[in-house]
């Protein structure tokens, strides 16, 4: 890390306050964003899908346990993999222990992937993972949310984040949301992807407030970094003064 200023306490105070008003502006411009996208129409999904679960075959209105709001992590797994992706594997990691504090307020999250069922185990043992993961292998839920691509698609440059985005693989991340009414009438609420995935990235979040950030530059790509959790080398550890 190139030399940084070093200030005395009180100058420090200072700026952090100059920095703390850009923080506030960024916080409500942050909860206008989110009443905007509360405010977005919704679209009825009238497709039948079923997917392969622990207990079977279960419904998209199934995955909703009862509540009335529903939240699929699109996680990157095609049916030819061994192993799912290790950035999706990051933000899975992150979201592990949320579920029962989402549930609290009446919202049930999943994951959903193309890969067999018995992959999806396998890998969830081995990851550790506790949350419910379905196989939608067998339907055109990925497709239909835009999150796996057909090769003609991906030669045609895909319709990744809307046609805003080229993505040149058979998978993409992303999240969808839906609603369910009091009638079951199951409505598509949102979805995002690509750089709009970071802000359900606790880590990414905490690495932002470090001094070295996400320390992404000079990498071939941003994620390069990222590994499966159980594939990171042990941290080397700082040799201590040689005394004779």
């Amino acid at each position: 890390m190139p030399s940084h200023p070093a200030v005395s306490r009180e100058e420090w105070i200072a700026a952090r306050k100059a920095h703390l008003a850009h923080e506030k502006e960024y916080t409500h411009a942050r909860e206008r964003l989110a009443e905007e996208r509360r405010a977005l129409p919704w679209v009825k999904v009238d497709k039948d899908y079923l997917f392969d679960g622990p207990e079977g075959k279960v419904s998209l209105d199934d995955l909703f346990k009862g509540r009335s709001q529903l939240v699929v992590q699109h996680l990157m797994f095609a049916p030819d993999w061994d192993e799912a992706c290790k950035s999706c594997s990051f933000w899975a990691d992150g979201f592990e222990r949320m579920i029962p504090h989402l549930a609290a307020r009446d919202t049930t999250m999943v994951a959903i992937s193309r890969a067999p069922l018995e992959k999806l185990v396998a890998f969830k043992q081995r990851m550790g993972w506790t949350f419910n993961w379905l196989s939608s292998g067998g339907n055109d839920f990925n497709y239909d949310f835009g999150v796996s691509f057909t090769p003609e698609q991906i030669e045609a440059g895909g319709n990744y984040n809307f046609g805003t985005t080229p993505f040149g693989s058979e998978e993409a991340p992303g999240i969808s949301v839906f609603y369910r009414d009091e009638a079951g009438s199951i409505f598509h609420t949102y979805s995002c992807y690509a750089r709009g995935l970071d802000m359900m990235n606790a880590a990414y979040h905490y690495l932002d407030l470090t001094p070295l950030g996400r320390h992404e530059e000079g990498l071939p790509y941003p994620m390069d970094w990222v590994r499966l959790r159980d594939q990171y080398q042990p941290s080397p550890v700082q040799a201590s003064c040689c005394r004779s």
